[in-house]
């Protein structure tokens, strides 16, 4: 089972000259709903409100078979304006952002953790407190049994002070097995070098691999002893909200598939062959491809993936 922590939030996007449309998002849930979409198991921990966005959220993660571990409460379900640029990207301001999971205590969070043979979390989820302490825990308690993946999928708006950001991810690349981190994320945390030598960085730090993906330029995996590129798949855009996270889904499981999830795939992910990351890549820029071919966070299905 995966074991999904992070913000989930719903984001109402514009762009030229039509009207803003609203979209479910947030970088944990977009995995989470990619997960299910490829026929895995999830649970997500998250927050959200008793209100009409609030709804929508959970919706979408009943219709996709995403199990919910917290109820709704009575603060307002954040949020993101998304304004797109010509490429298709969007640059977000947040409205009513409140982090906090004040209900996975106990008996039945200790069960979540214990039956997670993967945990994955990332995003506002890890970087801003109280919440981020709870899922810093978490991680700690799952990782002697459990696979551990991070995308810090940084947003400088809500964390503007880099050095903490810097010091927040750093703490949580530490402790995961997997890490997957954009481009541009890379060059706002550590603009004084590129991203392949931070990438290089936190390899020595603990994971087994670290990806770093550069929109169309296609997709890097750095292991211990390997570097291994993937070419983007040439699609037309209709914007790329989402893509990074369907990617990240789509990764996870194809390790899973080849055995390389849970603790005993740790010492296996360690030694990943060039053709397994090869065809992990693959199988997750194909799916970025069909995400980023249609407008907001839409993950592909395993039907999607395997036509």
């Amino acid at each position: 089972m995966f074991l999904v922590m992070g913000e989930a939030l719903v984001d109402v996007i514009s762009g030229g000259v039509e009207a803003p449309t609203s979209h479910v998002g947030g970088s944990p849930l977009n995995v989470a709903v990619g997960l299910a979409r490829l026929d895995c198991p999830v649970t997500f921990v998250t927050r959200y409100g008793r209100d009409a966005h609030g709804d929508m959220i959970h919706e979408t993660l009943r219709s996709n078979g995403v199990a919910e571990l917290l109820e709704p409460d009575q603060k307002p379900t954040t949020t993101a304006i998304g304004i797109l640029d010509p490429a298709g990207a969007a640059e977000y301001e947040f409205d009513g952002f409140d982090w906090s999971l004040d209900g996975f205590v106990g008996e039945r969070a200790a069960r979540a953790i214990q039956d997670a043979t993967a945990v994955h979390m990332g995003s506002l989820g890890a970087a801003l407190d109280p919440g981020a302490e709870t899922v810093l825990r978490a991680v700690e308690q799952a990782r002697p049994h459990a696979t551990i993946s991070f995308d810090p999928n940084v947003r400088p708006r809500l964390t503007p002070d880099r050095d903490a950001a810097r010091a927040r991810v750093e703490a949580f690349v530490a402790l995961s097995d997997v890490v997957r981190a954009s481009d541009s994320d890379l060059d706002w945390l550590y603009p004084d070098r590129t991203p392949f030598e931070t990438a290089r960085a936190w390899l020595a730090n603990g994971p087994s691999l670290v990806l770093v993906t550069t929109g169309s330029g296609g997709s890097d995996a750095f292991a211990r002893e390997l570097n291994v590129h993937v070419d983007a798949v040439q699609t037309e855009v209709e914007d790329t909200v989402g893509a990074g996270d369907s990617y990240m889904a789509a990764l996870l499981v194809a390790l899973q598939e080849r055995g390389y999830a849970g603790a005993s795939g740790r010492a296996a992910l360690r030694g990943i062959t060039a053709e397994h990351l090869r065809e992990v890549l693959t199988f997750a820029v194909r799916a970025a491809a069909i995400t980023v071919s249609r407008a907001g966070a839409n993950p592909p299905t395993r039907a999607e993936l395997t036509a």
